[in-house]
């Protein structure tokens, strides 16, 4: 007898679930620097652009092929079209590259977390803490393993008792977290030390595009950068959400469930941004705004500095919240492989900041990278555009969008978006993912 498949307890469950893979390290680490480089307002209005059109459809095929099939990614293609059941390998190989990095990150957080617990919370506001410590030799790598242990923990314990327990109550309490924070980023006042910039006047450098002094080439990358970032946001094109799909009930409603993870996904990344960009703008000035990866871990500490005694615990909270929030892969005893594989992977890249340190460029980067930036360049810009693309060919010509739409709407719901997903994965979409693979060539410049 086939063992019955295990389920989210309800849609509540999987929209915070679901969301809380999309929502984590993914927009509040990624989404504020790639905003602050790509001109503020110009990266976030072409990023809801994409979120409403080319996130929402690849969203809603990879969720609607997991429910449909009830298999994880790895036998999900296969079982809808057995010619395209390479998505399904390349679909596992993606997290199995992210992972590492990723806990890395986490580990970064966890350092974060563990000074403001210690009360050396003002320290980590200096300019030079978070360089001093990623290069240093022992520290990363202890950071990371605890978190690469505490991610495999949750995982292993299952859907329910894992995954889905731990979102229902991290998300509430880092989105509340966020909005706190970036009510208070808005009032920010660097006084003369800081020439009387202000978190106004950050804000308002986020929310207003400007190309003055892009070109063609930069604009194309702000683009690329936002179609990125989406993989990142709302974690498709790297199985996790056909995964998810897949222990969905068929009676609970797919559209409203999936319109609510790319609505939460997108305030969050937007609050992201007003959190630490107008933080940026204030301390560091509006000439080191393209901080890069670290900008975070550079703007967070000093908001907290400024909060006195409660900046303390806000920021145990936050680093806590912000680290735990990031789960995903899969588990029991492809946990346990997993996790030993992505330690190794994780100390090779703790190193890459310091006995293994080294410079390569990437073909879509003017600034080099070390092994993290590599290994985010692989998956990021090769693998999961590919992924992508193929799940577009897979839905829009040969299982057809009909499956998809038929799928959603098995229960009688109304699918308002239809007609615009039917054009977004047959046409648009992967012309799309076409030019931003090609970009990752450095094909357009």
């Amino acid at each position: 007898m086939e063992k019955q498949r295990s389920s989210f307890s309800g849609s509540i469950g999987f929209v915070l679930a679901a969301a809380g893979s999309a929502v984590g390290l993914g927009n509040i680490w990624r989404f504020p620097y790639l905003a602050a480089e790509g001109g503020g307002g110009l990266f976030l209005f072409i990023y809801i652009g994409l979120a409403l059109t080319f996130g929402f459809t690849l969203l809603m095929s990879e969720v609607a092929i997991g429910r449909r099939t009830k298999q994880s990614c790895l036998t999900a293609y296969k079982k809808m079209d057995k010619r395209f059941g390479w998505l399904g390998g390349l679909a596992s190989i993606v997290p199995f590259i992210i992972l590492p990095y990723y806990c890395v990150i986490g580990g970064w957080v966890m350092k974060y977390a563990f000074s403001f617990i210690i009360g050396k919370g003002i320290a980590a506001a200096d300019d030079n803490f978070f360089v001093t410590f990623i290069t240093g030799k022992g520290g990363p790598i202890v950071y990371t393993l605890v978190f690469l242990a505490l991610t495999g923990f949750v995982v292993f314990r299952g859907v329910n008792k894992g995954i889905e327990a731990m979102s229902k109550v991290l998300m509430p309490v880092l989105f509340v977290l966020i909005i706190g924070i970036s009510i208070y980023s808005l009032t920010l006042n660097g006084g003369k030390e800081y020439d009387h910039r202000t978190g106004i006047e950050g804000f308002m450098y986020y929310i207003t595009p400007s190309v003055e002094g892009m070109n063609f080439r930069d604009i194309l990358r702000v683009v690329m950068n936002a179609m990125g970032q989406l993989f990142y946001s709302i974690s498709v094109a790297m199985g996790i959400m056909v995964t998810y799909g897949s222990y969905f009930k068929d009676k609970d409603n797919l559209v409203k469930s999936v319109n609510q993870i790319e609505i939460f996904d997108t305030v969050v990344a937007f609050l992201a941004g007003v959190m630490i960009i107008p933080a940026v703008y204030v301390f560091l000035g509006p000439e080191n705004m393209a901080a890069g990866p670290g900008l975070m871990f550079v703007a967070m500490p000093k908001i907290f500095a400024q909060m006195g005694d409660a900046g303390t615990l806000l920021g145990i909270i936050f680093f806590l919240m912000s680290g735990f929030i990031d789960k995903g892969m899969e588990r029991k005893k492809a946990t346990v492989v997993e996790s030993l594989t992505a330690t190794v992977i994780a100390v090779a890249v703790c190193l890459g900041y310091n006995l293994l340190y080294f410079e390569f460029k990437l073909p879509n980067s003017d600034s080099p990278g070390q092994i993290l930036d590599i290994l985010d360049y692989l998956a990021n810009n090769i693998l999961m555009p590919v992924l992508a693309i193929g799940t577009c060919i897979l839905i829009g010509w040969f299982v057809k969008p009909k499956t998809i739409v038929d799928e959603a709407t098995k229960n009688g719901e109304r699918f308002f978006r239809k007609h615009l997903y039917t054009v977004m994965v047959k046409f648009i979409a992967p012309a799309l993912l076409l030019i931003l693979l090609l970009s990752s060539f450095g094909i357009f410049g």
